[in-house]
C-alpha cells in the first residue's frame, strides 16, 4: 500500500508540476499573429514591403541547390584554380594561401576582426566571404575591383597580405613540373603568366556558393521549414525594420553603397571607403552592402569587423545608427564630412520584433559543404 501511496505521491507532484509547466509557457509564448499566415503562400501575395520611394527593390528569391557541383569540381581549370588557391607558394613567404584569409570551413572568411598577412602584418578591414561571389557585381568593401580577376591582383600584391610580386609569380610556379603539367592540360601550353593564374583562380573561386538554407524552402512552398518567430521575423525584415532597402533579392544586397554612420571621421578607426576610390565627397564612409547570405557563418561583421553579436547589430540599427547630418557651414568648411545615407532612419522595434528578427537572419544560412583540401604540387 505504502509503494502505492508514493506513486499516487509522485504522479500529483509529476502533474502539479506539467500543470504549472503548461502555464509559465502559455504565460510567456508569443503570438505572433495572423501575419504569419499571410506568408504561408507564394511570395507575389505577400504583404507588400515598407521601402524607400528611391530604391528599385526586388523581392527575396530562393537559391537552388547546385546540381552540378561535383561535376564542376573535376574540371580541369576548376581543378587547376584550386590548387592555386589552397598553395602557399602564392606568396612571397610561401607560407600564407587565399584559404589563410577565405577558409571553407569558417564561411569562406577567417573570423577575425581584420585579416591579417604577411609578417603578421593586419589589415584595415574585414574578410569579405567568397559565398555567391560569381554574382558580385564590384569587389572588395569600396569597389575598386570590377572583375574577379582583377580583384585577385590586390591580395596577392599587397604588403600586409601575400607580398607577391604578380611578374615574379609565375616564374615561381613555372619550377614545379606539376604545374606546367596542369597549365597545359587546361591552356594547351606549359607556359605560365599572371594572366592564366589570376583566370584559374577566378574559375574555381566561381564555384563558390551558398548552400539553400531553411528561408529557401520557405519560398519554394515548404511552409513549416520556418518557425512562427522566423516568419515573423521575415515580415518586420520586409516592413518595420526597412532591411530590404539594401539587402532584396536572391543574395540579399543591392550591390550598392551606402554610409550608415561607421566612418570614425577623424578617430582611431576612421575609414573613408569608396571616397578614397573616386575622390568624391559624397562618397565619403560609403562601403558595399554585403550579402546577409550565410551570415551565421561569417561572424564579425561590418567593414571593420567590430561586431560579433546579431542582437548588437539589430539594435545598433534600431537606434538608427550614428546620425550624422553636418550644417551647410560644415560641409562647406570640410567637403569630405561624411553624411549618414537617408535610409537609416531609428526603427522603434520592440523587444519581441527585434527578437524575431535576429531569429529569421540565422535561418539564411544553409549548410555549408566541407571541401577537402587538394594535394599541392611539391616539385
Amino acid at each position: 500500500m505504502k509503494k502505492f501511496s508514493d506513486l499516487k505521491l509522485i504522479l500529483l507532484i509529476g502533474g502539479l508540476a506539467f500543470f504549472f509547466m503548461q502555464h509559465t509557457i502559455q504565460r510567456y509564448s508569443v503570438d505572433y499573429g495572423e501575419v504569419v499566415e499571410q506568408y504561408k503562400q507564394p511570395s507575389k501575395y505577400w504583404p507588400k514591403p515598407i521601402i524607400d520611394a528611391s530604391v528599385q527593390w526586388m523581392e527575396l528569391e530562393a537559391i537552388e541547390q547546385d546540381s552540378n557541383y561535383y561535376e564542376t569540381q573535376e574540371l580541369p581549370e576548376v581543378m587547376l584554380g584550386k590548387k592555386l588557391f589552397f598553395d602557399p607558394k602564392l606568396s612571397a613567404s610561401s607560407q600564407i594561401s587565399c584559404s589563410s584569409c577565405h577558409n571553407p570551413e569558417m564561411g569562406w572568411a577567417d573570423r577575425q576582426e581584420v585579416a591579417l598577412g604577411h609578417d603578421h602584418l593586419q589589415g584595415k578591414r574585414n574578410t569579405q566571404s567568397l559565398y555567391n561571389i560569381a554574382e558580385r557585381k564590384s569587389f572588395f568593401w569600396d569597389g575598386r575591383a570590377k572583375t574577379l580577376e582583377e580583384q585577385l591582383l590586390g591580395p596577392i600584391s599587397a604588403h600586409n597580405e601575400m607580398n607577391m610580386k604578380p611578374e615574379k609569380l609565375a616564374g615561381k610556379l613555372a619550377k614545379y613540373t606539376e604545374y606546367r603539367e596542369l597549365f597545359r592540360d587546361v591552356y594547351q601550353s606549359d607556359k605560365i603568366t599572371f594572366d592564366k593564374i589570376a583566370k584559374a583562380l577566378a574559375t574555381f573561386q566561381r564555384t563558390i556558393r551558398s548552400q539553400p538554407s531553411k528561408l529557401d524552402k520557405f519560398i519554394k512552398g515548404d511552409y513549416k521549414a520556418l518557425s512562427d518567430k522566423e516568419i515573423y521575423g521575415m515580415h518586420v525584415f520586409r516592413t518595420k525594420a526597412g532591411c530590404m532597402n539594401c539587402h532584396y533579392g536572391k543574395y540579399m544586397t543591392d550591390e550598392s553603397f551606402h554610409n550608415i554612420g561607421l566612418t570614425y571621421y577623424k578617430r582611431e578607426y576612421e575609414d573613408l571607403g569608396r571616397y578614397n576610390i573616386t575622390k568624391d565627397p559624397n562618397d565619403t564612409g560609403k562601403f558595399k552592402t554585403p550579402s546577409l547570405r550565410d551570415l551565421a557563418y561569417t561572424a564579425p561583421w561590418m567593414h571593420n569587423g567590430l561586431m560579433d553579436d546579431l542582437y548588437g547589430i539589430v539594435s545598433l540599427y534600431n537606434s538608427g545608427m550614428q546620425m550624422i547630418n553636418p550644417t551647410v557651414e560644415e560641409k562647406r568648411a570640410d567637403p569630405k564630412f561624411p553624411v549618414t545615407d537617408h535610409l537609416m532612419k531609428p526603427l522603434n522595434l520592440n523587444e519581441k520584433e527585434v527578437d524575431a528578427l535576429v531569429a529569421f537572419l540565422e535561418s539564411i544560412s544553409g549548410s555549408y559543404y566541407k571541401m577537402p583540401r587538394p594535394e599541392i604540387p611539391r616539385k
